[in-house]
C-alpha cells in the first residue's frame, strides 16, 4: 500500500483524491484541507507538527503557488528516500521544489483540469531528469486515473496546457453561459435553457470523441448548403472572428500562466 501526504485539498485536489481513493490502494493523509470535502478513509491532520515523525511514498502539492516557499520547509522531512514528489501548484518551476528538496530528487509537475473529478479530465505531466522511467510509469497510472495524460518534453509544455486545458474548462463554462443566454432570447426558459444547451453540447462533444473523422468533417456533416446552420456558422464565424478571439483567449492564459513562473 502506498502511503501519501497531500499538502492542500482544494478544488481541484479534492476532484482528484476522489478518483484516486477509487482507482488505487492508497493510504493518504491529508494536511489543511477544506474539511468537509473529504472521504472517511483520509487521515485530516491540521499542522505538520501532528505528522510526528511520518513518512510518506508520494508527497502531493496541491496548494497555492505562493504557499510552496512557506510551507515546504516543514514538509521536507517526511519525505521517504526514494519517495516522489508531485506538484499541482500552477506556475511553480520544478527548481523551485528541487531548492527544497536532497539532490537527485523526483519531482513531477502535474497541471490538471476540473473535469478530473469525473474521471474527464486532461494532465500534462514533466518529469525532472532525476525521475526514473519507473516513477513515470507509476506517476501515469496515478493520472490516468483522472483521465487523460500528456507527457511534456519541455517545462514550458505546462503553461501551455494551463492555458489549453487547465483554464480551458473556465473558457467552455463562459461558452455555456453565453449560448444559454442566446437560447433564452429565442424565448425559452430558465429550465428549458438550460438543459438544451448543456445537451446540444454534450452529444456534439460525445460523437466528436467517438468519431474518427476531424472537427471539420463533422460541422460540414450538418451543415446544407444556404441551411440554418450555414446561416448561423456564418454568423458566428464567417469572418474568422470566433478564431481570433479563442487565439487571444488562449494566448491571455498563457502570458498569464509565463508572468506566474
Amino acid at each position: 500500500m502506498q502511503t501519501v501526504l497531500m499538502v492542500g485539498c482544494g478544488n481541484m485536489g479534492g476532484a482528484m483524491l476522489d478518483r484516486w481513493l477509487e482507482a488505487g490502494d492508497w493510504r493518504v493523509t491529508v494536511l489543511k484541507p477544506t474539511p468537509d470535502r473529504l472521504p472517511d478513509t483520509v487521515t485530516h491532520l491540521s499542522s505538520p507538527e501532528d505528522l510526528n515523525g511520518a513518512s510518506f511514498d508520494m508527497l502531493i502539492i496541491a496548494i497555492k503557488p505562493q504557499m510552496v516557499d512557506t510551507v515546504l520547509p516543514d514538509i521536507v522531512p517526511h519525505l521517504g528516500d526514494v519517495g516522489t514528489v508531485i506538484s499541482l501548484a500552477a506556475g511553480t518551476a520544478i527548481t523551485r521544489f528541487e531548492a527544497h528538496f536532497k539532490t537527485g530528487q523526483s519531482v513531477v509537475r502535474a497541471m490538471p483540469n476540473l473535469p478530473s473529478r469525473l474521471g474527464l479530465g486532461v494532465t500534462g505531466l514533466y518529469a525532472n531528469a532525476a525521475t526514473s522511467k519507473a516513477v513515470c510509469q507509476h506517476v501515469d497510472a496515478l493520472m490516468q486515473a483522472v483521465g487523460t495524460v500528456v507527457w511534456l518534453d519541455e517545462e514550458d509544455g505546462i503553461d501551455k496546457i494551463t492555458a489549453a486545458a487547465g483554464s480551458g474548462s473556465g473558457f467552455v463554462f463562459q461558452i455555456l453561459e453565453s449560448y444559454e443566454r442566446a437560447v433564452k432570447a429565442l424565448g425559452f426558459d430558465d429550465t428549458a435553457a438550460r438543459a438544451l444547451t448543456a445537451q446540444t453540447f454534450l452529444g456534439a462533444v460525445t460523437m466528436a470523441s467517438q468519431s474518427d473523422e476531424g472537427f471539420a468533417d463533422l460541422r460540414k456533416s450538418v451543415t446544407s448548403k444556404a441551411g440554418t446552420t450555414a446561416a448561423g456558422l456564418n454568423a458566428l464565424n464567417g469572418s474568422g472572428a470566433l478564431d481570433r478571439l479563442l487565439a487571444e483567449t488562449t494566448g491571455a492564459a498563457f502570458q498569464r500562466a509565463v508572468e506566474l513562473r
